[in-house]
């Protein structure tokens, strides 16, 4: 597998099992093509754990710092000065991952709105991007993404999931959305048909790995060497050329991080 220039907006490789075997899916990205990764904090173990990547890996990788959903019960004032602390860390480029998840519910549900308002005016302040999460949570999240002025501070709907008219109202807030290994499922046909719309310059690529794999390795460990089948679904969906898919979405993703 190779191409060329891709840019990985959302990948864990902090959750990889040891430093070796996170240096080795590194340089498979590399040799297959991936130009960028930027690795995503979501926790503030995770937060302090992509910083010293991005020390390791200046020229390779970017990153950001947040706390997910299913941590916000853990959210207090400490931490949020810690994220804040993080931030300005060279190569922290957004705050996030950030939102709601209904779904799982790991933390209350109240507890997940304060996190995530809360992540939202740090960032608005900071004058950084956001990577957003949401399951189950669509409206809710919309609701609270308006009143929290994400006009602002720009940012991005990670693993797109929801339905037309949220992708409508994200993108009129000036927001990019990102699609992963899911649109290569073969029950994502809607999900597809929102792909194929969403114009060229707010669409961005991602794995979010080490979860969700693209056909053709569906059921694997996903890494980030395989954001260039999303890319190549993309294209086919929406009937352009493979490397106009990749060099729009590596536009967009530096347009976006500021990189």
């Amino acid at each position: 597998m190779h191409w060329k220039g891709l840019i990985d907006t959302h990948a864990h490789l902090d959750f990889a099992e040891n430093d070796q075997a996170r240096k080795e899916i590194i340089e498979r990205a590399r040799q297959g093509g991936v130009e960028m990764i930027i690795n995503i904090g979501s926790n503030i173990k995770s937060s302090r754990e992509t910083v010293r990547l991005l020390r390791s890996f200046p020229d390779f990788l970017r990153g950001t710092v947040g706390i997910h959903p299913h941590n916000a019960r853990e959210m207090d004032g400490d931490m949020l000065r810690e994220i804040r602390e993080l931030s300005a860390a060279p190569g922290v480029v957004a705050l996030g991952e950030m939102g709601l998840d209904f779904h799982y519910d790991n933390s209350p549900r109240d507890d997940q709105r304060r996190a995530f308002r809360a992540q939202l005016r740090l960032a608005r302040e900071l004058e950084m991007p956001v990577v957003i999460h949401s399951r189950s949570a669509e409206g809710e999240t919309i609701t609270i993404l308006r009143e929290e002025g994400v006009q602002e501070s720009g940012g991005v709907m990670h693993c797109f999931s929801g339905g037309e008219k949220t992708a409508d109202k994200t993108l009129e807030m000036g927001l990019y959305l990102a699609f992963g290994g899911v649109i290569t499922f073969p029950r994502a046909d809607n999900l597809r048909a929102i792909a194929a719309r969403v114009p060229l310059d707010r669409l961005l690529i991602e794995t979010d790995c080490p979860y969700m794999a693209p056909v053709p390795h569906r059921g694997k460990t996903n890494e980030p060497l395989f954001v260039g089948h999303v890319a190549e679904k993309l294209a086919e969906i929406r009937e352009e050329g493979l490397q106009e898919i990749i060099d729009a979405t590596a536009a967009n993703a530096r347009r976006l991080f500021g990189i």
